[in-house]
């Protein structure tokens, strides 16, 4: 799912003016009364990196990212090989999630322990469904890396941007799929819907109605995505704190997986009705 970390809006550093100092009369800091050679000594060194502007960057955030999912991958090779471990990767997952959400200030360690916890369950449930469906953890990888390539190019290009009607659309659709998913489990356990997926289980002309959900739902992530990269974006242009690209990271991370979980389910739900 997106996340809209309290961070993002309460840092003065994601103000229009984060970030910057001037001086007397309009001068940046630190130029007035500076020799020429001091002058010329600033402009031919090497553009700050986010070391030492501690700013997000893209490619700080990149590579936080690109470490989250090391991460997730770890964890999916130990859960791949002991299913078992899926359930206690659910579990912890989604504490972790719900500390890092409501965390003010982003930890790297526990954004970095829940993505270990979701690699756990990622891995787990695929080597159970793959133990089913010969096959369908490559095609729900090839799927989700589908989706995820297509939202980033159709957002860097500008042809996709999040904006306040279709984000209301995505919160709605959220809600509504959220009661539906309780309801479900809540049926299922009690026995009144007695299909291997529930009320997913059930054939519109002959087509389950999980697979129609599924495809919803693939749409919801792509959404998601964007608003994933609009924060990323926002916080590039705005100078936030370094530190948030931990916050990108973690929520990348779960969008994924949550991609991929749905296709996941959504291809089984189709070769179970073969």
């Amino acid at each position: 799912m997106a996340f809209s970390n309290p961070g993002f809006s309460q840092s003065p550093a994601f103000s229009q003016n984060g970030g910057r100092q001037s001086g007397q009369q309009g001068s940046p800091v630190g130029y007035d009364g500076m020799t020429a050679e001091q002058l010329q000594q600033l402009y031919t060194q090497p553009s700050a990196g986010p070391d030492q502007t501690d700013r997000m960057t893209y490619e700080d955030t990149i590579t936080k990212t690109a470490i989250a999912f090391a991460v997730v991958v770890v964890g999916a090779a130990i859960g791949w090989f002991v299913p078992a471990l899926a359930f206690v990767g659910a579990i912890a997952g989604f504490v972790l999630a719900l500390v890092n959400i409501f965390k003010k200030k982003p930890s790297p360690g526990l954004v970095l322990a829940y993505s270990a916890a979701q690699g756990l369950f990622v891995g787990g449930i695929s080597s159970i469904f793959e133990a089913q469906y010969a096959g369908i953890t490559t095609q729900a990888l090839l799927g989700t890396g589908s989706v995820f390539v297509v939202t980033l190019l159709l957002f860097r290009s500008g042809k996709v941007r999040e904006s306040a009607k279709a984000t209301k659309v995505f919160m709605i659709a959220m809600v509504g799929y959220l009661l539906f998913s309780v309801l479900n489990l809540v049926l299922s356990l009690t026995g009144v819907v007695s299909t291997p997926w529930g009320l997913r289980g059930f054939e519109i002309a002959g087509i389950p109605v999980g697979f129609f959900l599924g495809i919803l739902v693939v749409i919801m992530a792509a959404y998601s995505l964007v608003l994933d990269f609009t924060q990323v974006q926002t916080g590039v242009r705005r100078g936030a704190p370094r530190i948030y690209g931990w916050s990108a990271a973690f929520g990348i991370v779960m969008t994924v997986v949550w991609l991929y979980i749905e296709i996941l389910r959504m291809i089984a739900i189709l070769r179970g009705n073969d």
